[in-house]
């Protein structure tokens, strides 16, 4: 085999409980499930690494792939089964060497683990896939945690849109009066009072309050 990339030194097992982490505080203030931003078989496509490896990751026990090669024939035969053509087939070896820019023989040899692959041939392949840099090198627990970031990354923004819709509720009075109340307690709370008239007269001041905060429209 030739030479090509070096293995590089285990840093990130310490960094993905602190990722696993943030993202499940994120999800219960969000209140979203667990098993969602935790789904095993997403991940897995989503890095590349194997779904036990991910479930075991996830469950804090050491694991992974420590060969580089191996861990690249891992993640391309991933990529080969997931990321398909339009028509749904798998990208064949000529494809593939003519998108990355290499010889067939070239693309053969890399696919079946004939030849050890160098950041050039990685980083070809990586752009021919659309996944980004270090997919098909990062050591499972890095490459597990860079995922959950991103994981982190969408619920940071789910949080400010939602912080953000509180502001303006917050300046609204009829979004106020919704939120404290909500349409169905407004209801109830008007059939208890006890006659028509009175009933009527909530009616009247939920129509000026209407009117008074009407939203100019778009």
């Amino acid at each position: 085999m030739t030479d090509g990339i070096e293995d590089p030194g285990a840093t990130a097992s310490a960094v993905l409980p602190a990722v696993v982490a943030r993202v499940t505080a994120l999800a219960d203030r969000l209140g979203v499930p667990q098993a969602e931003v935790f789904d095993v078989g997403r991940l897995s496509v989503a890095c590349g690494v194997p779904e036990p490896v991910v479930r075991a990751l996830l469950s804090g026990r050491p694991a992974g792939e420590p060969d580089v090669q191996a861990r690249f024939l891992q993640r391309l035969d991933l990529l080969r089964r997931t990321r398909l053509k339009p028509n749904g087939r798998r990208y064949t070896q000529q494809e593939i060497a003519d998108g990355a820019g290499m010889s067939r023989q070239q693309a053969g040899a890399l696919i079946n683990g004939d030849r050890r692959p160098t950041m050039e041939h990685c980083d070809a392949i990586q752009r021919f896939f659309r996944v980004h840099a270090g997919f098909l090198t990062a050591e499972d627990p890095e490459a597990l945690a860079g995922a959950l970031q991103r994981t982190e990354q969408e619920l940071l923004q789910r949080l400010a849109d939602r912080e953000r819709e509180a502001e303006a509720a917050a300046d609204d009075p009829l979004e106020r009066l919704l939120q404290n109340h909500g349409v169905r307690g407004i209801a109830w709370r008007a059939a208890q009072l006890p006659t028509d008239q009175h009933r009527d007269k909530v009616a009247e001041w939920l129509d000026m309050l209407l009117e008074s905060v009407k939203r100019p429209e778009s």
